[in-house]
């Protein structure tokens, strides 16, 4: 006996066909998110215990050319070297969402090997009126970035007025004039802890956790869109006098 003929559930052609085209993409985008939401979580633990671990030694700039700046985000790296005569301001937030400028400074960790440096967050009245960079050979803990890749809704760079977008510290190290030209850039950027330099300004943010993880939203969303077009489906062919008994005419 064919399902067109069963005196219960007798499915129309067409519902039937989209709904078991559109149900298995739904359940499948959602069981995908699930693996993503376990990813996400395992990334985000590896990282956090990442930044509690004891600060290792600087990647050695013989390294720097293959090294993956993704990989090694938020390790904690102890630096030794002299800043050089630049800075580079990014537009940004502090943590309240006040803006300002997080200061980066090009620090010469070897005789032409250069580490940009965020030294930390001015409010913008202090863009040109904050401490300067520490003279001489200095010490100091931070933790390993990602150079920040501009998308389509970052604003233009100002290099006339030292306004700076994106942090990318090759596009700045391109505009740094003769005290970085012909300087090895580290691919990647340090962020100073706190308390690594004197003086109240620029401030360090402290390291950021800024990966969002809304996947267990995304799963619930894809889920809860199967349920409706089943249930959905079901509606239309109760509706329709094909879930039941067959109505018979008076």
């Amino acid at each position: 006996m064919s399902l067109r003929d069963n005196r219960f559930f007798r499915p129309l052609f067409w519902p039937t066909l989209m709904t078991l085209a559109a149900l298995p993409v739904l359940v499948g985008l959602g069981l995908w998110q699930v693996e993503r939401l376990a990813w996400k979580e395992a990334l985000l633990a590896r990282i956090e215990t990442r930044l509690h671990e004891a600060p290792v030694a600087l990647p050695r700039p013989e390294t720097w050319e293959t090294l993956d700046a993704e990989a090694e985000k938020f390790r904690r790296v102890t630096l030794t070297g002299r800043f050089l005569d630049a800075e580079f301001h990014h537009f940004t937030q502090d943590a309240g969402g006040a803006a300002g400028y997080s200061v980066l400074s090009p620090f010469e960790v070897e005789e032409g090997a250069v580490v940009f440096v965020d030294r930390g967050f001015v409010p913008l009245p202090l863009k040109n009126a904050h401490g300067a960079a520490p003279e001489g050979e200095v010490t100091f803990t931070g933790v390993m970035r990602e150079p920040q890749a501009r998308s389509s809704f970052d604003g233009q760079d100002d290099p006339a007025k030292n306004i700076w977008m994106v942090r990318d510290p090759a596009t700045m190290a391109r505009a740094g004039g003769a005290v970085l030209d012909g300087k090895q850039i580290a691919p990647f950027i340090v962020e100073a802890e706190k308390g690594s330099f004197a003086g109240e300004w620029p401030q360090p943010k402290g390291t950021r956790i800024d990966i969002p993880n809304n996947h267990l939203d995304y799963a619930l969303t894809w889920f809860g869109l199967a349920a409706v077009l089943l249930g959905v489906y079901i509606a239309y062919h109760k509706a329709n006098g094909r879930i039941g008994r067959e109505r018979t005419k008076a």
